[in-house]
């Protein structure tokens, strides 16, 4: 049985975008080259990168923090695409649960015990959640609260809620060069897209490589105008080692379980949930393919079992990215096996430390000028999963206010955040998830007016 969200939205509008369907099979040499692409294209080591440097690691256990993470994303990826969801996701760690882990790891006292006690309720976290997708609430929540006004919202504010993000931080903010470097670095990688994705739309058939590298060429090309410029730093790739090996759980690290943190990391695992629900929404919309109630149980599953490895690594939770279906939609690839290669680049990364440099390497900008495109190509699968819904005057408080909340939160002043009590700031450090909350609560409150 198809889940409402996806039953008025099933017009084959998005299938004749695709070249290549999610059950297809691509060559080994190409998928290489377009799980290459998605890999680059998530940024999966900024995560560990800002929790090594929030809670003070040092060098080594930043070092092998970033490795566990990408091992993480690659298993957590596979399980997903090819055991359980059976869907192009990938995986990689959230930003959702940074101010948790923080918070748990002061609270711990710092240090092994900190964090074991992060590792410890993540754990604890991760089983639940296997258990809400194997006793199918999960679904029933879902079925019951997302009708296509509310889901197609949820996915509009996905993408709304990473663009300031990807312009502020990655562009105008971006480390290693000025504004106006970044600026122009942001221009050309986003050109280079958008030409790409338009000799292939031209061209059909002999355009096609254009489009399904359009993500790695952009890339390519603005770190080559950066080299230009003087601001690629490839330093830390030639002092990186090529084999390192990663972190070995009650080995390198350990686990305790403290109550406070464990329901603390529950909170956050259920705001994970409304979030990576967005995602799958955005992916089933692009792909046009409906989930039905069995994948939707079997992708809670697979999160769930994705955070449980991660955990086990000694890395924190992972979830399905989003930015995955903005690239799909741009070069018209939704073959599972590239996500399953995706997945194998992953792992690779983890064991190697030069690779993981070489990616790490990328400047901001130039990741951030393909990552506003991608953005505005998720809200607009939102806006499409909507248009054949009859927008009222009920409907359009459901869509305005969770738009109106998703930018206040994001652009709400970190210090002003830090002032509320912790548990609201869990919530509103999410502002996806508290859109998706209100959306659904005003869809229930609010009444229908014929």
């Amino acid at each position: 049985m198809e889940t409402q969200i996806n039953k008025q939205s099933n017009d084959k509008n998005n299938t004749h975008h695709l070249t290549v369907l999610p059950d297809e099979k691509v060559p080994f040499g190409q998928s290489a080259l377009l799980g290459l692409q998605h890999v680059m294209a998530m940024d999966v080591y900024v995560v560990p990168f800002l929790i090594a440097m929030l809670i003070g690691l040092q060098s080594e256990q930043s070092t092998a923090l970033i490795q566990s993470t990408f091992i993480a994303a690659g298993i957590a990826t596979i399980v997903q695409t090819h055991f359980c969801m059976k869907l192009p996701i990938a995986q990689g760690p959230s930003y959702v649960p940074l101010g948790a882990i923080v918070g748990i790891y002061a609270a711990s006292g710092s240090g092994e015990l900190g964090w074991s006690s992060v590792l410890g309720a993540s754990l604890i976290g991760a089983i639940l959640v296997i258990i809400l997708g194997y006793t199918g609430v999960f679904n029933k929540i879902v079925k019951t609260f997302i009708p296509p006004v509310v889901g197609g919202t949820i996915i509009f504010v996905v993408g709304l809620s990473l663009m300031p993000v990807g312009l502020s931080s990655n562009i105008y903010n971006g480390a290693g060069a000025t504004i106006k470097q970044n600026i122009y670095l942001a221009l050309i990688s986003a050109t280079v897209l958008i030409i790409c994705v338009m000799l292939g739309s031209v061209f059909r058939k002999k355009g096609r490589v254009f489009r399904i590298t359009s993500v790695i060429l952009a890339l390519i090309v603005g770190s080559i105008s950066a080299n230009f410029m003087g601001v690629l730093d490839l330093s830390p790739v030639s002092q990186a080692k090529w084999f390192s090996m990663p972190q070995l759980p009650f080995v390198d690290f350990g686990f305790s379980f403290n109550l406070s943190a464990i329901i603390t990391m529950v909170i956050i695992y259920i705001v994970l949930m409304a979030e990576t629900t967005g995602t799958w929404f955005a992916v089933s919309n692009v792909i046009d393919k409906p989930l039905t109630d069995k994948q939707i149980n079997r992708g809670v599953i697979g999160e769930g079992i994705g955070c449980f490895i991660a955990s086990l690594l000694g890395s924190t939770p992972v979830t399905g990215y989003s930015t995955n279906a903005g690239v799909i939609s741009i070069t018209g690839i939704a073959s599972r096996r590239v996500f399953i290669v995706a997945g194998a680049w992953f792992i690779l990364f983890g064991f190697s430390g030069k690779l993981a440099a070489l990616i790490s390497a990328i400047p901001s900008a130039v990741i951030g000028g393909v990552f506003v495109i991608v953005c505005g190509i998720i809200a607009i699968s939102g806006l499409q999963v909507m248009k054949n819904e009859k927008i009222g005057e009920k409907e359009m408080y459901v869509i305005a206010v969770p738009m109106i909340l998703t930018l206040a939160l994001t652009l709400l002043p970190d210090d002003f955040l830090y002032s509320l009590p912790t548990t609201v700031q869990y919530l509103f450090g999410s502002p996806v998830a508290t859109a998706a909350i209100v959306a659904i609560l005003l869809n229930k409150v609010l009444p229908s007016v014929k």
